[in-house]
């Protein structure tokens, strides 16, 4: 016959430990804040969000903050320009209290409000496109991911082809051709149209195939069988199953391409092709600072930043929520 085993403590009184677990009771996290939970450790995301919602508000307020500063960036200011050497007057490009970033050599424009107006149209290119491109490559990569068969050949072969034209080229010939006036509009809103309906247009390829490649594999989980044998059809898979899962991949790519279409829209303005002048953007402002850079380096300096910083920091976001929404993570 065995001793019956003593036991003490916790071990003796096992509803003594639990005596108190019902005070607090422990709380469930969603995923969103599991999400922002992750993305608050990352210090750099958290940087380039504070960046890209302050390039926002500049972008947004940029007309409100030049008439308060009394500020015109289309105002000639040839008192602040050396005669003969058609330089800025004072150091370092004329810097100084009423001109922060200095004026620009020949005509003595100041450059802090060309820089705060060509803020609001890089980004409306930016983003203008990266919403068309988003639309169309989501659309057409869940109809081919999810339908499959004759439908995603012929989707996939459509991606190939506009995956195979020299876009920097067509983007050159199509925006050199819309000039004057088009389409009912003319002027700074032609442009940009045309800005926007090119780069976006010809982008959703690339979101598209990511969004297909997600889609093919999401039509085979569990989810998807069990709204199909309750009778679900296509359209009601596709839209409240399908797309609610595909929203992490397709926030991430959208922030990834918003600088991307920056660079461009700044690539074709500094090619002549993109927004005229006298209108102010960043890629114009580089091509003027090409002639005349030895006169004023820092008239190239300061928009090539403020398109450094801004192209930086959308990036530095895109990393922190690709990672925050990722479900691997830790």
């Amino acid at each position: 016959m065995t001793a019956p085993i003593e036991t003490t403590g916790a071990d003796a009184r096992p509803e003594a430990v639990l005596e108190g677990a019902g005070r607090k009771e422990i709380e469930g996290r969603s995923l969103g804040r599991i999400a922002w939970t992750r993305f608050k450790r990352d210090k750099g995301a958290m940087a380039g969000g504070v960046v890209v919602v302050l390039l926002i508000l500049t972008a947004v307020l940029s007309k409100p903050i030049q008439a308060l500063l009394g500020l015109d960036p289309n105002a000639f200011n040839q008192d602040l320009v050396d005669p003969v050497m058609l330089a800025p007057k004072g150091d370092f490009g004329g810097i100084s209290w009423d001109h922060p970033f200095g004026v620009e050599p020949q005509t003595g424009r100041d450059i802090f409000a060309r820089i705060l107006e060509g803020s609001w149209v890089s980004l409306v290119v930016a983003v203008g496109s990266t919403l068309l491109s988003v639309v169309i490559g989501v659309v057409m990569g869940v109809v081919a991911g999810f339908y499959g068969g004759w439908v995603d050949s012929f989707i996939s072969r459509m991606m190939d082809t506009f995956l195979a034209f020299p876009l920097l080229l067509f983007a050159i010939s199509i925006s050199a051709s819309l000039q004057g006036e088009a389409f009912g509009m003319e002027g700074l809103t032609l442009r940009i149209a045309v800005l926007i309906f090119v780069i976006g247009f010809f982008s959703w390829p690339y979101i598209g195939r990511i969004v297909r490649a997600q889609t093919l594999s999401l039509r085979e989980r569990e989810f998807v069988e069990a709204a199909r044998s309750l009778g679900a059809r296509g359209p009601f898979i596709l839209f409240r199953e399908l797309l609610p899962n595909l929203i992490a991949p397709i926030l991430v790519y959208a922030t990834l391409l918003i600088p991307t279409n920056i660079l461009f829209e700044a690539s074709l303005s500094f090619l002549g092709v993109g927004i005229a002048p006298p209108q102010a953007s960043w890629g114009g402002m580089l091509t003027q600072a090409v002639d005349l850079y030895e006169v004023d380096p820092m008239f190239m300096v300061i928009p090539g930043m403020a398109i450094f910083v801004t192209v930086l920091a959308f990036n530095l976001l895109g990393d922190g929520l690709r990672d925050a929404l990722d479900p691997r993570g830790k």
